[in-house]
């Protein structure tokens, strides 16, 4: 009866996790699985987490993701959570101006309410990071009004299978896989006909089935876990990135779903 009565002294007065906190704790987890760090970071040049500055080279020209931290003058501090779900979700600032795809909102559309509420409670919990964004530097051809053409043309992504697959889900949606491993024409619009059999230009290699059928689930455990190969090797560049802030931080169950999701898909 002691041990009993210490035991619920103890629970007493521990602190209480409020919803909040919740919400703000599940917002983290959905931007470790959508990797939200790695892009909007200039890593390379130890910059400040979620501040933005970090150089893209693509095709198309160099791309500067922004500021997502919410200071009020650089970031997102003075956004609605309207705002940001649309932004997010259909590629659209507040002012109504398109985003370029480098923001995989094409993936992103299919995020759930409730990981876009959870989303939005963590960003807006961050110490605001006071930092003007670049201006990109691209082609002559690449200009802001052709985006809602490209937007129009760029329809399939597959449809929002969080409530079928989890692995779909964590893989197409917040993973946003395809934004490396499935092909694009020459519009920059992705191939889903041969989806994950790769990407030359981003020099990111076919994960479909086909491509994996000789991996066992322990060695694809291995290489969202820790970046290793089979040959004892290491993921490099992009992708070990996506290993360091992303994959190893997935849940157990998650990694499992994304690795049965992505053994059974193949190329037509």
């Amino acid at each position: 009866m002691n041990y009993l009565y210490k035991l619920i002294l103890v629970i007493s007065i521990l602190p209480a996790v409020s919803p909040a906190q919740t919400l703000i704790d599940q917002g983290r987890y959905i931007a470790q699985l959508a990797n939200c760090y790695s892009c909007h970071t200039d890593i390379e040049n130890e910059g400040k987490p979620l501040a933005g500055g970090r150089a893209m080279e693509t095709q198309f020209g160099i791309f500067y993701p922004p500021n997502i931290t919410p200071d009020k003058e650089t970031g997102i501090g003075n956004w609605t959570e309207h705002q940001f779900a649309k932004a997010v979700r259909s590629g659209l600032a507040p002012d109504g101006s398109h985003y370029y795809p480098t923001f995989p909102y094409s993936a992103y559309k299919n995020i759930s309410d409730a990981d876009i509420k959870a989303l939005t409670a963590y960003m807006f919990s961050l110490k605001p990071v006071k930092q003007m964004n670049n201006n990109h530097n691209l082609s002559w051809f690449v200009s802001r009004w052709v985006l809602p053409i490209w937007k129009m043309l760029n329809t399939d992504q597959g449809s929002n299978k969080s409530d079928k697959d989890r692995g779909a889900y964590i893989v197409d949606t917040l993973g946003h896989c395809n934004e490396c491993h499935t092909p694009r024409n020459s519009l920059g619009i992705l191939q889903m006909e041969q989806k994950f059999s790769g990407n030359e230009d981003l020099s990111a290699p076919d994960i479909s089935s086909e491509s994996l059928k000789d991996w066992s689930k322990e060695e694809l455990i291995d290489l969202f876990s820790d970046g290793a190969l089979p040959s004892g090797d290491y993921v490099s560049d992009h992708m070990a990135e996506v290993v360091e802030y992303s994959t190893s931080t997935w849940k157990p169950a998650d990694l499992k779903a994304a690795i049965r999701y992505l053994q059974k898909q193949k190329t037509n």
